[in-house]
């Protein structure tokens, strides 16, 4: 099998005209951000805004050139675009402050989710789909998604996990995978598994220390693909490891799927909870209701004396849950067997299933499991 090269690819790509131009799109400059990670391609398409929703047709016609090349299993293709806009004049220093659009208005109605895919918002097999959020970085949600992944495999469920922080994947250090998905018909991808859990990550397709360098359109269109492209089924769960804060990834969640609910993982520190609380209205705002809220790194036990502190404060995240109605699904430990385990791709639910962490874990899966109604597992739980 040849190795995909860039020669090969624009020269694939050449053969994609855009009628609007009568020429080739690399000719005519269109073709960015070309990415080749073993047998995964990604470019961007660079199109008029007004025009983007027009050109999936010649989004698809590009991507289905490049997958026709021998040695390419996988493409990522995206529609991108980028308007120049002229700079405004500044307000002089008396004026008010500018609407940046977060203002209410008068009669302003609330918020609602964009319309889903075309498909109702479900992905072909997959039952129930829980986001997994923060407002800000460094909580331990992807440590939380991954144990709670993992327990509940363990308890029978059939689980995927789909790292949504393209620009900073961890779920394959924190499950200790490594390898390429494959895709055998060239247009669906094989998800890879670790601990009876299926795993999709963009860090499958990018080593650890390689950047993407996209912008917004082209996360967007990565996020559906790994939605709607990956062999998911059959799945009782798939969680969503999401990146911190309220942007893209999100709002394609929400225009792409329909999310059985969200958890919201904080530090109990103030800091942390202004930005969880962002979280938390975001996804009141997109009608997806919040079906627990984990406090993480409430305390601190000292492995030589025994001495507990909450150097992080206590209570906050708990106290926040009570506050919007949502179930409080418990409290979490910094602790050192959890940050090991998690560097050496082991879970802690599957390393040491026994500890208090891991039991922890174990509690508040079934918990997330209860609160959507899921009943009884009816799969082979995963022995660890």
């Amino acid at each position: 099998m040849t190795a995909p090269t860039e020669d090969r690819i624009l020269n694939a790509l050449r053969m994609v005209v855009d009628p609007s131009k009568g020429k080739d799109i690399v000719t005519a400059g269109m073709v960015s951000g070309l990415s080749i990670s073993g047998d995964t391609v990604s470019f961007a398409i660079e199109v008029d805004p007004s025009e983007g929703a027009k050109l999936e047709p010649l989004r698809q016609a590009a991507e289905a050139a490049v997958k026709r090349l021998d040695g390419v299993g996988a493409v990522m293709a995206a529609l991108t675009a980028h308007s120049e806009t002229p700079s405004a004049p500044q307000a002089a220093p008396s004026a008010p402050a500018p609407d940046l659009g977060t203002r209410a208005k008068p009669g302003d109605k609330p918020l609602r989710a964009p319309p889903p895919a075309p498909n109702g918002g479900e992905v072909p097999g997959v039952t129930r789909i829980i986001a997994i959020g923060s407002g800000k970085g460094g909580v331990g949600k992807s440590t939380v998604s991954a144990n709670l992944a993992v327990s509940l495999a363990m308890d029978g469920w059939q689980v995927g996990l789909l790292d949504g922080d393209v620009y900073g994947p961890s779920q394959p250090r924190m499950l200790g995978i490594t390898g390429k998905p494959s895709s055998p018909d060239g247009t669906n991808i094989e998800p890879l598994r670790g601990y009876g859990v299926k795993v999709m990550s963009m860090g499958f397709m990018t080593g650890e220390s390689e950047s993407v360098i996209w912008r917004g359109p082209m996360l967007m269109s990565a996020i559906t693909q790994l939605l709607y492209q990956v062999n998911w089924a059959p799945l009782d769960f798939l969680l969503i490891d999401l990146p911190p804060g309220t942007g893209d990834v999100q709002l394609t969640l929400s225009q792409k799927t329909t999310l059985a609910g969200a958890v919201i993982v904080s530090t109990p520190q103030d800091v942390a909870l202004i930005d969880a609380r962002k979280a938390i209205d975001m996804f009141q705002k997109i009608n997806t209701p919040v079906l627990g809220v984990i406090e993480n790194m409430a305390t601190y036990c000292c492995p030589e004396c025994g001495h507990e502190a909450a150097i992080f404060g206590h209570g906050g995240a708990e106290a926040e849950a009570a506050k919007i109605g949502a179930p409080f699904l418990g409290r979490l430990a910094l602790n050192l067997d959890v940050r090991l385990m998690s560097d050496q791709g082991t879970p802690i639910v599957a390393a040491k299933p026994e500890s208090p962490e891991a039991l922890k874990y174990r509690e508040m899966a079934s918990e997330l499991a209860a609160g959507v109604g899921a009943g009884a597992p009816h799969g082979s739980a995963f022995q660890v």
